[in-house]
């Protein structure tokens, strides 16, 4: 049976640019592979102006997102967000973690992910500091499924951790954690980061780029299965890029455009069950143009791409102004149901759910 939630905005109190006051409609997605979609909180309920970077993980059957939320990206009075959905319900935002320091200096949070490595609690990594230039990185974990956190711990020196989209665990428990770097002076940079099962005794790879020929940051994982993997990233330079291994992550070939286009925003993607690789992203070239349509592809070798659904449409207007679908965050569940989430315009969050197999 499909499920589709249909949600009906009559007012808002906050404004987004480009749309007289008001936010897009919000439609149904008419798709036979959409199980539900949702939003997390309603935007009349919302606790912060503006949300972002949203991420989710299944931890013993319960479904649970994080957010970084405040005023607006960079002020400091962001913190990270948590929502956990048991039966049917997302429970009531709560603020789990902020920046203030111990001497009262407070910055902003950033980019929270959510993992949950084999026989381990649940962990959340984020990042603390007053800009991506000069972030560092640290992680909280859960016994019970996101409920109460641990107190938060500071990842060692040169260490980041996952710096937007999740971590990849081997057979032999090793952790694959995609990383990247950004500076005025040295451009963006991605690496990698591998730590044991328990997220302790990291070590990480040099660069994988050369900033010059492409400026890239946040990396997607996928893993073919034999040792292959391959790296996607955001550029600068309105394509997503691949870096391909055949030993684990160990050594990475060269970087290299892929057929995708990218307007310099967030992408994720995923490994299904049935060896399909899934991605998300923004099909546009506009740098820093609008992000929208957020759409998924499929690919069976990593080379060649299916765009098989917009998750959000462009729509019939000439004026997008302020319009934004970005930063999503993409797992499959035990049961092979794919979930995902989603930056609906900074307001709230967007919840997803795929039957991939009508894909």
């Amino acid at each position: 049976m499909r499920i589709l939630f249909v949600f009906t905005i009559i007012t808002i109190t906050f404004s987004c640019k480009g749309q007289s006051g008001k936010l897009p409609e919000v439609r149904s997605l008419d798709h036979p592979a959409v199980i539900s979609e949702e939003f997390i909180y309603d935007l009349e309920k919302a606790l912060t102006p503006e949300c972002h970077a949203s991420t989710v993980e299944i931890s013993n059957d319960v479904v649970v997102a994080a957010w970084f939320g405040g005023t607006k990206e960079k002020n400091k009075d962001v913190g990270i967000w948590v929502s956990r959905k048991t039966n049917e319900d997302w429970s009531i935002p709560v603020e789990v973690v902020n920046g203030i320091q111990e001497d009262g200096t407070r910055y902003p949070c950033w980019n929270p992910v959510l993992f949950k490595p084999r026989s381990q609690p649940l962990y959340l990594f984020y990042k603390v500091g007053p800009s991506p230039r000069e972030w560092w990185g640290l992680f909280m974990t859960s016994k019970d499924d996101g409920k109460t956190w641990s107190e938060p711990v500071k990842l060692p020196e040169g260490i980041l951790g996952p710096i937007k989209n999740q971590p990849i665990q081997l057979k032999d428990g090793t952790v694959l954690s995609p990383s990247s770097t950004e500076s005025k002076t040295e451009g963006w940079k991605i690496h990698l980061e591998s730590g044991n099962d328990e997220c302790t005794n990291w070590s990480k790879t040099t660069s994988l780029n050369d900033p010059k020929e492409f400026g890239a940051i946040q990396p997607v994982i996928l893993n073919y299965g034999d040792g292959k993997l391959q790296l996607l990233s955001r550029t600068q330079n309105n394509v997503i890029t691949q870096n391909w291994s055949t030993d684990y992550g160990k050594t990475w070939s060269n970087m290299t455009a892929t057929s995708l286009p990218n307007p310099n925003s967030g992408i994720d993607g995923v490994t299904l069950k049935d060896e399909r690789q899934l991605l998300i992203y923004n099909p546009t070239e506009k740098n820093w143009g609008d992000r929208v349509p957020l759409s998924v592809a499929l690919s069976t070798d990593g080379q060649e791409w299916e765009r098989v659904l917009d998750l959000e449409p462009l729509r019939e207007t000439t004026d997008r102004e302020g319009e934004e679908y970005s930063y999503p965050t993409v797992i499959q569940a035990s049961d092979g149901k794919v979930h995902m989430v989603y930056t609906w315009n900074r307001k709230t969050v967007k919840h997803v759910v795929l039957d991939v197999g009508k894909l």
